[in-house]
């Protein structure tokens, strides 16, 4: 396990405190439509931290080709029609690009600066020319809304239970997953990132924002720096 991150609950736990079970049961949100509609039809995407392919699988339903990434090889096992490859992504170097990269999931959001570094680095080096990144930020009101909970649909509760000091600018996050028949919880380090702190680290890595795709500002499409 990562210093600062832990889970609990039924099932694997990946290093950064994710439980596979739990991400296999979630449920798809809007990230398939918006990702569709913010790149070229058939593009190859490389996803970045895919975990068990939640948003995989529907991206490949729509007719794009996916090389999926994530540290876990519990988390690949359940990716299926994709190209799977096993890395931590601040340490991928496939030598090769790509029409879309994907970085969701707030990892943009990384605790350690030298990880975020890593990371959109490598989001730099695999994004052909004439490509795009794709990037999901944390909302506005992330670290301060707290507690609050969303019921979902399909009947279980995400709650954000605590957002806790951890020094150095970074917040030590508490997340509840309550369902029927199990209980999840999740802890990780989360750095807030004002408007113009993304923009300045999306530059350290060579890149620039395109347009931001949602109201909320939560999903960028970004492209290398002119």
């Amino acid at each position: 396990m990562r210093e600062g991150y832990e889970g609990t609950g039924p099932g694997a736990i990946t290093p950064d405190g994710c439980a596979v079970e739990l991400y296999a049961r979630l449920p798809v949100g809007e990230e398939p439509d918006v990702i569709a509609a913010a790149v070229p039809a058939g593009a190859h995407i490389l996803e970045l931290g895919s975990g068990v392919g939640r948003v995989t699988h529907p991206l490949l339903e729509r007719g794009f080709t996916v090389t999926a990434v994530d540290e876990s090889a519990d988390m690949l096992a359940r990716v299926r029609g994709a190209r799977t490859i096993r890395s931590s992504i601040e340490d991928l170097d496939l030598g090769e690009t790509f029409d879309v990269v994907m970085l969701a999931s707030f990892l943009v959001h990384a605790g350690d600066e030298e990880v975020r570094r890593g990371i959109l680095r490598t989001c730099a080096r695999h994004v052909a020319d004439g490509g795009c990144v794709l990037i999901q930020r944390e909302g506005a009101d992330y670290h301060t809304d707290v507690p609050r909970e969303r019921v979902d649909p399909s009947g279980f509760t995400v709650r954000i239970a605590s957002v806790e000091p951890a020094g150095e600018g970074v917040d030590s996050v508490r997340a509840e997953y309550v369902f029927p028949d199990a209980v999840w919880t999740q802890t990780f380090l989360s750095r807030p990132l004002t408007k113009e702190q993304f923009e300045s680290a999306l530059a350290e890595a060579g890149l620039e924002v395109d347009t931001y795709l949602t109201p909320d500002g939560m999903w960028v499409r970004a492209v290398p720096s002119a």
